[in-house]
């Protein structure tokens, strides 16, 4: 499997994170739960190895909006950016860092 699609969504998420946030953290974070997505959806979990797969359900734990509501049509990912407490913003941090960096990794070794 080719690794570069998802090194460079990683890539960009990390960058997200990063200060400044000129439209806001949440809109930052939401931002980067949007490329993480997006490039976790081109990985084959059989290509991953148990490493990735933990960080990889790691970052899903942190993404997934279940009981959580959007009436006015802000979306999810914002709705769960604002949700996060310090903690989970320093592990999605730190796992978004941690993905970004095995993704290039192997996308120049594969």
């Amino acid at each position: 499997m080719r690794f570069s699609f998802p090194a460079e969504k990683f890539k960009t998420a990390r960058s997200n994170l990063m200060l400044p946030h000129p439209k806001g953290e949440a809109a930052s974070i939401a931002d980067a739960f949007a490329e993480c997505a997006s490039g976790i959806s081109k990985v084959d979990p059989v290509d991953l190895d148990d490493y990735a797969r933990e960080s990889l359900s790691k970052l899903n734990a942190l993404i997934d909006p279940i009981g959580l509501r959007d009436p006015a049509g802000r979306g999810m990912h914002t709705i769960k950016a604002e949700k996060l407490s310090i903690e989970q913003r320093r592990e999605l941090s730190s796992t978004v860092d941690e993905l970004a960096s095995w993704f290039d990794i192997k996308s120049r070794t594969s």
